[in-house]
């Protein structure tokens, strides 16, 4: 795969690789249009303008509004990174495939069997507490999957940790859909999962490589 440089400020909008009513019932069209048009091309925009007034700073050698910019860019710069991943992780129903070979294997591996990783993750997931998402990475320095709670878009991570499945569970991801019923919104997106693209993240991940468009 050929890496590309992103340089400040060039963050765009990732192509949604389906219309907006391919995953109706479970998510509606208005849901994943104010989703993906309004809110994750926000966090585009702010990141780019972090971006930007860091650049600025350094040409003028001027840091008084640096913690404010740092804090935009890991949040705005998680938020565009979780959401791309987020669209290619789900396919129409039906449409995405059954677990991978090499995503089986390294699920039995540290989760004993794909029930007890699926319950793990709806779990987790659901409780995860205010706004958030629920994580399966792989954790190059423990050479497996790890499952991890988030909160916002960056808080509680474990560096290096490469996502390769991702569940949002921010209000705007369900709420026109499903109110405050959280744990039906999951068990229902759980049939949207598209292995395909988790099974191609993960051998990526095998190698070091995080690309947020496949």
């Amino acid at each position: 795969m050929t890496e590309t440089v992103i340089m400040p400020g060039q963050h765009r909008l990732p192509p949604l690789p389906y219309p907006y009513d391919a995953l109706e019932p479970v998510i509606s069209a208005e849901t994943l249009r104010i989703h993906y048009d309004r809110l994750h091309r926000a966090y585009v925009e702010r990141l780019n303008r972090a971006e930007m007034a860091m650049v600025e700073a350094r040409r003028r050698n001027n840091y008084e509004f640096v913690k404010y910019w740092e804090n935009q860019l890991a949040f705005n710069g998680s938020g565009h990174i979780l959401h791309s991943i987020f669209w290619t992780n789900m396919a129409p129903a039906g449409a995405g495939g059954q677990p991978g070979l090499a995503t089986s294997a390294q699920i039995n591996l540290y989760f004993g069997d794909f029930n007890n990783f699926k319950d793990q993750f709806i779990n987790a997931t659901e409780k995860v507490e205010g706004s958030g998402w629920g994580i399966l990475v792989w954790h190059p320095s423990w050479r497996r999957l790890e499952l991890l709670q988030c909160e916002k878009h960056q808080n509680l991570t474990q560096w290096a940790g490469i996502p390769i499945l991702v569940c949002d569970v921010w209000e705007h991801a369900y709420y026109l859909d499903y109110q405050n019923k959280r744990r039906e919104y999951i068990e229902k997106w759980w049939s949207l999962i598209n292995w395909d693209d988790v099974e191609r993240r993960l051998l990526l991940a095998f190698r070091g490589q995080a690309p947020i468009i496949l």
